[in-house]
């Protein structure tokens, strides 16, 4: 296994595609720094469903500013309540722009990471930093919304999580700011076809063809 001084990877796909379990393996693997875009998205939905803001741009500049990825990495933010909120939130232009300044500013002051998302090849690690490479996660719908199920401890019915997924799928895609979208050069990984074994050993036999 190759080492790597500098090590940047980007991490896109759809709801419950697997590319967190995947970016957590492939981190663990070359010792990298991962954040998780999607967290700091459930994150700020946690705290308006709790308060409430009157004002909502404020109140989340204000939080983003006084907390720490490590301390959300750490909070339950897998609700059924939350996954139905988020995309909404989501696709407000302001509150992107508080995401993107608070992931920004913990990638520029590491060189070995992997950030993880839906918009992370096409704007977050687009250049300054470029991702050194760059994966996209597919799942079909039947097996993401299984998975999915199994993550919230089978507290909402099954035919519901298959609905709130393809609504949220259909919602990252076609929103105007930041949508889902497959770069070019990003490498193609269908999860329902592979086990996690599997995703990590292909994942990893690209990342040692990096010069």
């Amino acid at each position: 296994m190759k080492k790597f001084n500098k090590l940047i990877i980007a991490c896109d796909g759809e709801s419950a595609s697997g590319k967190s379990t995947a970016a957590k393996l492939i981190s663990k693997k070359y010792d990298l720094l991962l954040i998780n875009s999607g967290l700091l998205y459930r994150y700020g939905s946690k705290l308006i469903i709790q308060h409430n803001p009157k004002n909502l741009i404020s109140f989340l500049k204000y939080k983003f500013n006084n907390v720490s990825y490590k301390s959300i990495s750490k909070q339950n933010l897998h609700s059924e309540k939350i996954s139905n909120h988020v995309a909404l939130l989501a696709k407000n232009k302001k509150v992107r722009e508080i995401v993107n300044r608070f992931q920004k500013k913990i990638i520029k002051n590491n060189n070995k990471i992997c950030v993880e998302g839906r918009d992370i090849a096409s704007k977050i690690l687009a250049k300054n930093p470029k991702y050194d490479l760059a994966f996209y996660f597919k799942c079909n719908l039947t097996t993401a919304s299984y998975r999915r199920w199994l993550d919230i401890k089978k507290k909402t019915p099954l035919k519901d999580v298959k609905k709130s997924l393809r609504r949220r799928t259909h919602m990252d895609k076609k929103r105007k700011n930041s949508p889902l979208i497959k770069v070019k050069d990003a490498i193609l990984i269908r999860t329902d076809q592979l086990n996690k074994k599997q995703v990590l050993s292909k994942m990893v036999e690209y990342i040692e063809k990096i010069n």
